[in-house]
């Protein structure tokens, strides 16, 4: 996926989960923050950040955090964009496991909640549900980074997908370039790791990508290996 206007400023504070002071070019400005997670070991102040301008003049926020440098590391932050990239990439057959599907569609429902992707291939059918990771620790990628009962109610569903017959995964889009492992955030939430151990013992498929990230672009980029 790719973005237009990108411009480079400097992160100051976030005084709300949605808004972010940030300096462009010596001037303060107001950027909307596209993620809602807590994020506290990427915005810190004096850091490096890309933004997306607006050419919307109506919008309250002229600018979007899209990324941010942590070290030598250029971490993509926009929660929007997983999906999108996941769904292109099973689309153009770039995911060894989901290549040449019949059919896709994006936000599809079933019982309680509803799934990022659904997918036809042959015989089988199934959901794929798709979580962005932005958290790293020394070198491994983890989620969540706050407590999300949403997340662990999507992965109790899939598994009740598996038990009617779909064969199901849930993606975890690691948005930062050249991380090789990942694992569940047992520390900050045991019910999300909880779940996923069951899941994988109930036959839930799980996979983890890593991205290749600029400024302006965040495409898939290699299979990462899940310890759990």
């Amino acid at each position: 996926m790719k973005y237009t206007n990108i411009v480079e400023g400097i992160f100051v504070n976030r005084p709300n989960r949605f808004i972010a002071n940030v300096l462009i070019d010596g001037n303060l400005e107001k950027a909307h923050v596209k993620n809602t997670g807590r994020c506290k070991e990427i915005l810190k102040e004096g850091i490096k950040v890309y933004l997306e301008k607006s050419n919307n003049p109506n919008r309250k926020t002229k600018y979007s955090l899209i990324s941010a440098h942590k070290g030598n590391l250029l971490i993509n932050i926009d929660s929007q964009v997983p999906n999108n990239v996941v769904a292109n990439a099973i689309s153009s057959n770039q995911v060894r496991e989901l290549q040449n599907v019949d059919f896709l569609k994006r936000e599809v429902s079933y019982g309680n909640s509803r799934f990022d992707i659904y997918y036809e291939k042959g015989d089988d059918k199934g959901f794929v549900e798709v979580k962005g990771v932005t958290l790293e620790v020394d070198g491994l990628s983890m989620f969540p980074d706050a407590p999300t009962k949403r997340g662990t109610k999507h992965v109790l569903e899939l598994i009740k997908t598996v038990k009617e017959g779909y064969k199901s995964y849930i993606f975890f889009l690691i948005q930062i370039e050249g991380i090789g492992f990942f694992t569940p955030n047992e520390i900050m939430d045991k019910d999300f790791t909880k779940a996923l151990l069951l899941a994988k013992k109930e036959g839930v498929n799980m996979l983890a990508y890593n991205s290749i990230i600029t400024p302006n672009q965040i495409s898939l980029g290699e299979k990462v290996r899940i310890l759990i």
